[in-house]
């Protein structure tokens, strides 16, 4: 990468910690969205970037709120996504030493399926959905994570339906997500794919991330949650179909 290609992808970690730090979810999709569509590193990197990145920021939100967790409820969303992780990596490799076009296709496909859900009106619940829709969203969010590190969509589009406390929705989802991360983290490492690139790259956004994140958290107005949403709309809808369009024409031809 060049000079050029570091504050571009750096600008890239920016956006999507902002819409992140606004929306709540988002983070790895608009990364690995943008960092595709601009071809600044192997999404495989980028991926394991995200996992580390998200594994922090977790981690520290974790740390200052341990409290309104309810385990009989996260337990086995948890358990199915632990398993589509490994099935997620699974895939990544197989993809990956196959065609990296594939790949593109199926993150673009993914990102653009994720814009839908942000605009998606939906209704709350009247009462808890059964266990055996939290196992299965919790088996896509796990398979999305394991895939491109991207577990959020289907549990944050399932829980947030929930007639749950904000603050269990939101711990829930933290754990989900922490847990994601180390375990693909660890399977990605096992099979000797977490490379040095994917090292620096993380390195070299943290301070991005956790000062941005600082900022928007103290200055950030609560009524532009919904101009945050447009934006991250347009730019999934932006590079959803960036990576879709060429990888389905390179797939056909």
């Amino acid at each position: 990468m060049t000079w050029v290609d570091h504050m571009l992808f750096l600008g890239c970690v920016a956006l999507a910690t902002y819409a992140q730090t606004m929306t709540g979810f988002a983070f790895g999709l608009v990364l690995l969205g943008l960092t595709g569509l601009f071809s600044l590193a192997p999404l495989p990197e980028v991926s394991n970037v995200v996992s580390m990145l998200t594994l922090a920021n977790a981690l520290v939100a974790l740390g200052r709120a341990r409290s309104h967790l309810s385990w009989s409820l996260i337990r086995p969303p948890l358990a199915a996504s632990l398993v589509g992780v490994a099935v997620g990596v699974a895939a990544l490799e197989w993809i990956s030493g196959s065609t990296a076009m594939l790949l593109r296709w199926l993150l673009g496909l993914t990102i653009l399926a994720c814009a839908i859900l942000l605009v998606a009106r939906t209704r709350p619940l009247a009462r808890v959905s059964s266990r055996l829709s939290f196992i299965l969203y919790g088996g896509l969010s796990g398979v999305l994570g394991g895939l491109f590190s991207s577990a959020g969509p289907p549990m944050v589009y399932h829980l947030y339906r929930q007639p749950l406390p904000l603050p269990l929705v939101r711990n829930s989802l933290l754990v989900l997500f922490s847990a994601n991360a180390v375990v693909r983290l660890s399977l990605v490492a096992g099979h000797g794919s977490l490379g040095a690139t994917a090292l620096w790259l993380s390195l070299e956004a943290l301070p991005v991330v956790v000062g941005l994140t600082w900022l928007v958290r103290r200055y950030a107005s609560a009524e532009s949650v919904q101009a945050v949403k447009r934006m991250v709309l347009v730019l999934l809808l932006l590079a959803g179909l960036g990576l879709l369009i060429p990888a389905t024409r390179a797939l056909l031809a």
